[in-house]
């Protein structure tokens, strides 16, 4: 479920930015129209049945775009992707045993 907010835009924005963190569970994606209002999705991570990537899902439901359409780099001018399945993996100790030497 989409949450819509409005606000001022402090630049000339010509395209769409996307911040999105995936994680182990949710993916969120935060998307600028350019008009300045905000929009935010919260996908699951995985959704094999619906679609393969959250954070592209995401941006095609900002965009109105549909799976069998290809996206174009021409509306977006900004995606920043972050995560936490690192993260998680180093804190709980779940992930692979790693040696590095410098």
């Amino acid at each position: 479920m989409a949450k819509k907010y409005s606000r001022a835009v402090p630049f000339n924005q010509k395209g769409w930015r996307f911040w999105i963190d995936r994680g182990g569970t949710f993916t969120d994606v935060v998307a600028c129209h350019p008009n300045g209002s905000i929009t935010t999705e919260k996908l699951l991570s995985s959704n094999p049945g619906k679609y393969e990537d959250p954070a592209e899902e995401g941006i095609r439901r900002a965009l109105n775009i549909n799976s069998e359409t290809m996206l174009s780099e021409e509306p977006i001018i900004d995606v920043r992707i972050g995560t936490t399945i690192a993260t998680n993996a180093l804190l709980e100790r779940k992930g692979t045993r790693t040696l590095l030497l410098v």
